[in-house]
């Protein structure tokens, strides 16, 4: 079990999410970051889906009362396991009375705590994410919310030889140097005029603090389209939404089911793990690329983050 000494900023268990049940109404969730959830799993030896917890900004305070093995990945916010500094993407064993902290950095937005075994809650519609906008999933008793101190957050049984996953390492760049999003273009592609669509590619946006799980708010040169909006439909992952105001927002794993902004493209999976990790004053620039391209793309990422070159383990 884990203690929840102080929440944070704002934490929460996900896992993969609620893929398949959009259609009822059911936003997906999980993690923000999905390479930084499935590296960290696969460091302390669970399956790639399991629950962990997400940690925004200001991580939390944890006290363990468990012998376990657990890796800090994604953002770097200055994690200290007993005021020890906690390298991210490393395995540690952590014993009980043992105490979890972040003391704070610069780069990254997000953190994950993985530990061996799992987080332990109860799954709703086949998954384990805390779900606000619906609810779900989380605490029982404390569907929807995020961690609150004196939370007890139960864990899964770790394998009876933990040992072998000490001082493993993910090869893994969590936050890139510059933001640089690949866009394939649609599905409302001609709401926007090709001059519009040419200034939307070659300028800088700024992530807005107005920014959350549900998305990424951009200011910067307005992106210039038709009046009036579309029927409502499905929104995927990674869409680039343009409201009336021309500012930009990027759909993130906490977007609603449903929206009416005309999207003029959408970020390709991978590069939408990244903008995951921009905070509040990053700024971010789009680049565009053809379907093949992007599908490949997608399907290169997805096997290297299953590889054995990306896991290190220990001479």
């Amino acid at each position: 079990m884990i203690e929840v000494v102080a929440p944070g900023l704002y934490t929460t268990i996900q896992d993969a999410g609620r893929s398949g049940l959009q259609h009822y109404g059911v936003p997906v969730q999980g993690a923000a970051d999905l390479a930084a959830l499935v590296l960290g799993n696969r460091l302390v030896g669970n399956p790639p889906e399991a629950a962990a917890l997400e940690a925004t900004l200001l991580g939390p305070t944890l006290r363990f009362h468990v012998e376990t093995v657990i890796a800090v990945t994604g953002a770097d916010l200055g994690a200290v396991l007993n005021d020890q500094p906690l390298p991210v993407g490393q395995t540690v064993r952590v014993r009980p009375g043992d105490v979890l902290g972040f003391r704070g950095g610069r780069r990254g937005c997000r953190a994950y705590v993985c530990v061996a075994g799992g987080i332990d809650v109860p799954a709703v519609l086949g998954s384990r994410s805390t779900d606000p906008l619906a609810g779900l999933g989380g605490l029982p008793g404390a569907p929807g919310r995020p961690l609150r101190a004196g939370d007890r957050v139960p864990v899964g049984r770790p394998p009876a030889n933990m040992h072998r996953l000490l001082g493993r390492r993910a090869r893994w760049v969590f936050v890139p140097d510059r933001f640089v999003a690949r866009v394939v273009l649609g599905p409302q592609e001609d709401f926007f005029p090709c001059e519009a669509v040419r200034e939307f590619f070659t300028s800088e946006y700024e992530v807005t603090a107005a920014s959350d799980r549900m998305g990424l708010r951009l200011a910067g040169p307005p992106v210039r389209r038709l009046p009036g909006e579309i029927l409502s439909e499905g929104q995927p992952l990674g869409a680039v939404q343009v409201p009336p105001s021309g500012q930009p927002l990027v759909l993130l794993a906490g977007r609603a089911t449903v929206g009416g902004y005309p999207k003029l493209g959408i970020v390709v999976t991978p590069d939408v793990s990244l903008l995951a990790q921009a905070r509040p004053g990053d700024r971010i620039r789009f680049r565009p690329i053809g379907g093949r391209d992007a599908e490949e793309l997608y399907r290169h990422w997805w096997r290297l983050l299953h590889a054995e070159t990306v896991i290190t383990q220990p001479r």
